[in-house]
């Protein structure tokens, strides 16, 4: 059987809606946290998580 485990928030920690299996891979997914309500971009292979750090957007001056 393949091991399966939660994936955690890893703003908060918390456990989100989606389980991860060992041959789970996902790029670039969007994880919403039910319970902080932040939107995290993520990878994930053979169950480790890394978090994708985007630039903030700024502002045009003209």
């Amino acid at each position: 059987m393949k091991q399966e485990k939660w994936l955690l928030c890893p703003v908060c920690g918390n456990k989100t809606r989606l389980k991860l299996r060992e041959d789970t891979v996902l790029e670039k997914f969007p994880l919403f946290c039910p319970k902080c309500k932040q939107e995290t971009l993520i990878n994930v292979r053979q169950m480790n998580m890394s978090v994708i750090r985007e630039p903030d957007a700024q502002t045009q001056s003209r």
